[in-house]
């Protein structure tokens, strides 16, 4: 027979990579919210799942379930193979651990395919998400990157996460860049996803004395900062990155690749054309139609984003901050991580560079 497990205890194993999680909700479903990390093997495609909503209040749950078990009777060589492929313990789990789940555990245990299913389901999960959240421990000591739009920031975090350091990729956990560009090539995370993803990677950190993270907005595409990690990035020691121009230009065309967005990047510029200098703005749309991205981002820099950011900056005491002037990123890291083991070590405040 299945076993039930409960959150606490499926987070517990799965932190240590020996479960698998599968959502059999639909797609639809899987796609707007779910436990990070889990993959999809829906027991009702979106259009059966209406399908048999619809006949649950229209005629009876019992013509639901009979139109349900004829769907299910249908798919199941295939449904079972998927589970039969994956080689880690299985938990599986729907909305709040109902029926879907349960009959999908059912079977799958029937066909000697050993199973859990998740008490509760994403409900559940959610909960423990916002438990969490509401007791978050955010008083460790903060390392706040920061810098005009293209020095390479989020590359920055993301070579010293690889290195171990004890990064929060907030970018990665909105799925958005942060300006009004940032959302071109994919597809922003909601809210929910955002607070599962910096719960869990607050809970892998939660034994650091410190972490680092870049100077965001309160608001990054479609999610919002918890008020209590913005107050932390604003009581945080502020690493300003200063990168010469040809180096950020040339960050932002990696980044972004302009040329396989076109249609997208004419779109977000139309969005701020309003707030740059009417000549400069008609330069920089005659440059992206004409496929100038080099010149479209420069200018962009120069009388867009410096100025806006310069604004930003202004607003940290210089005892707060600490200047980089750097060539390139890998320079900027290592630079980082000497004044980050420099102040960890010490305890004592970082000095300009």
């Amino acid at each position: 027979m299945f076993r039930d497990i409960a959150i606490e205890d499926m987070m517990a194993v799965r932190e240590k990579g020996e479960m698998v999680l599968i959502d059999v909700r639909s797609p639809s479903e899987f796609n707007h919210s779910t436990i990070p990390g889990s993959l999809n093997i829906p027991l009702f495609n979106d259009e059966e799942r209406a399908e048999i909503g619809t006949l649950y209040k229209q005629v009876s749950p019992e013509a639901a379930q009979d139109r349900g078990l004829e769907i299910v009777s249908a798919k199941l060589p295939d449904f079972i193979k998927a589970f039969k492929q994956l080689n880690r313990e299985i938990t599986v789990f729907c909305w709040r651990g109902g029926m879907r789940s349960k009959t999908s555990a059912t079977v799958l245990d029937l066909m000697n395919v050993k199973v859990n299913r998740l008490q509760g389901g994403v409900r559940a999960y959610r909960k423990w998400v916002v438990d969490k959240m509401e007791r978050m421990d955010l008083s460790k000591k903060a390392f706040i990157l920061n810098g005009n739009t293209g020095t390479g920031k989020t590359l920055i975090l993301r070579k010293l996460q690889k290195e171990g350091y004890p990064v929060i990729d907030l970018e990665q956990m909105a799925n958005h860049r942060g300006s009004i560009f940032g959302q071109i090539g994919l597809n922003p995370h909601n809210q929910k996803t955002f607070d599962s993803l910096l719960v869990e990677r607050l809970e892998q950190l939660q034994d650091s004395s410190y972490v680092l993270f870049e100077g965001e907005s309160k608001r990054i595409g479609k999610a919002v900062l918890p008020q209590a990690l913005y107050d932390m990035k604003e009581k945080g020691t502020q690493i300003f990155i200063e990168l010469p121009m040809e180096e950020r230009v040339q960050q932002i065309l990696d980044d972004y690749s302009p040329w396989e967005y076109k249609s997208e990047c004419m779109e977000a510029f139309r969005k701020i054309k309003s707030r740059i200098h009417t000549p400069i703005a008609t330069q920089i749309e005659e440059c992206l139609h004409s496929e100038e991205f080099s010149l479209a981002v420069r200018l962009l820099l120069e009388y867009y984003y410096d100025p806006r950011y310069k604004f930003t900056a202004d607003q940290y005491p210089e005892s707060q901050k600490v200047m980089l002037h750097v060539q390139h990123v890998d320079e900027a890291v290592e630079q980082i991580k000497k004044l980050i083991g420099q102040s960890v070590k010490s305890g004592h405040k970082m000095a300009s560079i």
